[in-house]
């Protein structure tokens, strides 16, 4: 390997960046054994930065009024010195898009490569959720597709009739999740070509769950006796997609375009810590390479400690900083710790993980990038010595008491509830409320009914929104049943 420094300065060009993604890509590859998709760096200014933030990072998006807010409040807060930006962008795709600010120096942009375009990619490209739900082949070309019959749709129907419906689609798109099923991947044209197929169906004939009324009251009964859907349903999106009596074609094809990005970006939220911990990791193991083979100098390095610092720094619960678990720290801690357990076992990590003294820590490493989401990497490798060095222990929140009761600290029963604890609250924390589909009144005035499964508390003022938004979409009144005893219906706004 070179012992040649690939920047003498901190101003990048784009031989410096090629260089650098050779050297990191040497190491990636070579010494950790990651397996990546193509890379394609893109260089974007701070303007083009937040514009990708609006658009919850995907570099084409249809349009909705909601970006152009989401650009206008981060755009004023980053002018005003109230927030930073990130120095990169990565896309789940194939070739893996990495976007790095015009602004960060020539270090931070090696660190930027390392992080996004072997970190990040190599997660997106192995971790088996990303595998199972994401298809980094086609979503380019879907959201292409996604832009241009949304504006199709808005020259045609106008922009007020199509934000409405993308209102209400993003209203309830996290309860428009595939949890079981594996989505069926296509490209662009064969998407065009079934839309095509489906509007021609609808146009020739009605929904046989809708078109042939009751004949008579004793048939009436009959009928009321086959409960639809058969079982509760957890899709609404898709439900109300293929179910909703009176909606027309486009308007169901809008509301499979959010379901299926939707669908896409599901992975992401089971694996913030995971793919952020992992990414950290790789970067600090391609830093300190590039350093000790002598292709970046002390300068640099220190560079990278006081940036690679602040975004692991985890603040103490009574810190005026700490806003939650920092998914970075913990993420880049349980890597570290998983590299530490197999080369420096203590006698508390025999007793708590059969990998302990395993010399051939990349294997692990690589199995626990893989294999895992949040919630069950948590549970499988959060370690005592992690709990310990985050200062971790567990309360138990009793509404009837005056106080909190700490319930778990630093003894062996305690580390286990903690983990548990903290799994369950990752879990829970990624989950929208479970609301699912209960029963259409087919025969009657078609009025839909939802429960709710869980005990988590729903505003009413933002219930009686959302409901309002899925009557709009269903085009009859719409009951929720809560996990109590109370029944909240729909009501249009005028």
């Amino acid at each position: 390997m070179s012992n040649r420094l690939l920047f003498s300065d901190n101003d990048w060009s784009f031989s410096r960046l090629d260089d650098v993604d050779r050297a990191c890509a040497q190491i990636a590859h070579d010494e950790l054994g990651l397996d990546t998709y193509p890379n394609q760096l893109e260089l974007i200014s701070a303007e083009q930065m937040l514009d990708a933030y609006a658009s919850i990072g995907l570099p084409v998006y249809y349009a909705h009024w909601s970006f152009g807010k989401q650009h206008a409040i981060e755009s004023g807060q980053y002018k005003r010195g109230e927030m930073g930006l990130a120095y990169e962008l990565v896309i789940n795709s194939n070739p893996c898009i990495s976007y790095l600010m015009e602004e960060n120096t020539m270090t931070m942009q090696t660190l930027v490569i390392a992080h996004a375009a072997y970190g990040h990619n190599a997660f997106f490209k192995n971790n088996v959720l990303f595998q199972q739900w994401t298809d980094a082949e086609g979503i380019l070309d879907y959201l292409g597709f996604a832009q241009s019959y949304i504006a199709a749709c808005e020259e045609r129907y106008g922009m007020q009739e199509v934000s409405a419906v993308l209102d209400a689609a993003h209203a309830i798109a996290k309860n428009g999740i595939d949890r079981a099923r594996r989505p069926r991947k296509l490209s662009a044209r064969e998407e065009e070509l079934r839309r095509q197929e489906r509007e021609r169906y609808l146009e020739q004939q009605l929904s046989e769950i809708w078109h042939t009324l009751p004949l008579s009251t004793s048939a009436n009964e009959s009928m009321q006796e086959l409960r639809f859907p058969a079982e509760p349903t957890e899709n609404l999106l898709y439900f109300i997609e293929k179910n909703a009596p009176q909606m027309p074609s486009w308007q169901r094809e809008i509301l499979r375009i959010v379901r299926k990005i939707n669908q896409y970006l599901y992975p992401q939220g089971q694996t913030k810590i995971m793919n952020e911990g992992f990414a950290c990791f790789v970067h600090y193991y391609i830093m300190h390479r590039l350093h000790e083979t002598g292709q970046i100098s002390d300068g640099s390095l220190l560079e990278f400690y006081a940036s690679h610092t602040a975004v692991v720094f985890q603040p103490d619960y009574d810190d005026p900083r700490y806003n939650g678990i920092n998914p970075y720290a913990l993420g880049f801690a349980m890597f570290r710790d998983i590299q530490r357990i197999c080369m420096q076992p203590t006698e508390e990590d025999q007793r708590f993980f059969s990998f302990a003294g395993d010399p051939d820590w990349k294997k692990h490493i690589l199995f626990a990038m893989r294999e895992f989401r949040d919630e069950s990497f948590i549970l499988q490798y959060l370690s005592p010595k992690v709990i310990r060095d985050l200062h971790l222990f567990a309360l138990h929140n009793d509404p009837e008491a005056e106080a909190y009761r700490v319930s778990a600290i630093h003894d062996d029963t305690g580390y286990r509830e903690i983990r548990e604890r903290l799994a369950q609250q990752v879990a829970e924390s990624s989950r929208p409320p479970n609301v699912v589909i209960d029963k259409v009144d087919r025969w009657g005035d078609r009025h839909l009914e939802l429960r709710q499964l869980d005990a988590i508390p729903l505003l009413e003022k933002e219930t009686q929104s959302t409901l309002a938004m899925v009557h709009r979409l269903w085009g009859y009144d719409v009951l929720l049943q809560q996990s109590g005893s109370e029944t909240i219906s729909s009501a249009l706004e005028h």
